[in-house]
């Protein structure tokens, strides 16, 4: 294991790189420009799936099984840790007339998971709450959500207790340190940080920070807005998702729903248009929202990328610098898995999973 190793961006993605990499010795330092967890990590849903899982590559889907299965234990670890609980809520999810109902039944036939064509008699007996007018219905047990802010929260406590972890806040990264073509540090506003290796995991803003070496990372900002009801606890006792958008209940009775898609480069204002729209998409699913009034309403800025692959591995013209980062609507599904195949890589252990599909050498014409 290297001496060092600087990890820039400290949203899920980074923060559990920290914790599995720290696990190995040396010393890890996480550096973030504004708090920890604080951008895509905090806005998202924390749906342990792809909203679609049969859409997606093999390559996504690959990184999605082992994270949905490594969850439950993540969790247990980080609550008995830090006594600060992520709540990973196993509630399953009701997709509600899809258009390609027939692909993601043979999907999860191919893939061995647990979905199914239900009555739609069975959807409304499951959720009383559901608005009417469903004709289709089909479900998948065992589909957990994560409590996101309390997942950053506990993640970030883990770490404070590790004595070889330093957390950097608030301190912007405007670079990177080079000794030829490795690279051997970043600049940041206070000041340059030396270390061995530099592992980029800044979700919407690792395309920016690779130009600065003159790579094209086709990572961008989409932005997604989200609005929270608070609800009596057993008022959704599942998720449930139709026409694109989504209603994720949490234990205490807080209903998340989103999300929307937005390309509006790094602005993330919420706006009003969006807050009418699920609005309307809230009380289409669950009637009884509309006499609910939202609690919160907000947005945040998913790293888009092509399919929604990763891109997870060393760049080999730039020695000393790997990435973690573009993994767009999935962060929080497919955190586990991807950190785990990072810190394979860095350490030298054979692959959780093929590595080849996220190589970023391949993937952006570099080889």
């Amino acid at each position: 294991m290297h001496e060092h190793t600087l990890i820039v961006g400290g949203g899920v993605i980074g923060l559990l790189t920290a914790y599995n990499l720290a696990a190995h010795g040396g010393h890890v330092t996480l550096i973030d420009r504004s708090a920890m967890g604080q951008e895509s990590s905090w806005a998202g849903g924390g749906i342990v799936s792809p909203l679609y899982p049969w859409r997606y590559s093999p390559a996504v889907t690959a990184l999605a099984h082992w994270s949905q299965d490594f969850y439950p234990q993540l969790g247990e670890r980080l609550a008995a840790a830090t006594g600060i609980d992520p709540e990973v809520h196993t509630t399953g999810l009701y997709w509600l007339d899809l258009d390609d109902e027939a692909q993601a039944l043979a999907w999860a036939e191919r893939n061995r998971r647990p979905l199914s064509a239900v009555d739609i008699s069975a959807a409304y007996d499951a959720v009383p709450a559901l608005g009417g007018g469903y004709k289709r219905a089909i479900y998948m047990a065992g589909v957990a959500n994560v409590r996101n802010p309390r997942l950053v929260k506990s993640l970030k406590a883990a770490l404070q207790a590790m004595p070889n972890v330093t957390l950097r806040e608030h301190c912007e990264v405007g670079g990177f340190l080079r000794d030829g073509d490795r690279v051997v540090g970043v600049r940041t506003a206070e000041g340059d940080v030396r270390s061995d290796q530099v592992v980029l995991t800044a979700g919407a803003w690792s395309g920016e920070l690779l130009q600065t070496l003159g790579i094209g990372l086709p990572v961008e900002p989409v932005k997604g807005q989200m609005i929270l009801f608070k609800c009596e606890a057993d008022f959704l006792p599942t998720m449930v998702l139709a026409k694109g958008r989504y209603a994720i209940p949490r234990r205490d009775g807080h209903i998340l729903v989103g999300s929307t898609l937005e390309h509006a480069g790094f602005d993330k204002t919420p706006t009003l248009d969006a807050l009418e729209s699920l609005k309307l998409s809230a009380i289409e699913l669950l009637p009884a929202l509309a006499d609910a009034t939202p609690v919160k309403h907000w947005a945040g800025l998913r790293p888009g990328s092509p399919e929604g692959i990763p891109f997870i591995g060393p760049l080999e013209r730039h020695p000393g610098l790997w990435l973690n980062c573009g993994h767009y609507r999935n962060g929080l599904v497919l955190a586990p898995a991807s950190c785990e195949l990072l810190t394979d890589l860095l350490v030298g252990r054979p692959p959780v999973m093929d590595a080849g599909l996220y190589a970023p050498d391949a993937r952006l014409g570099l080889v």
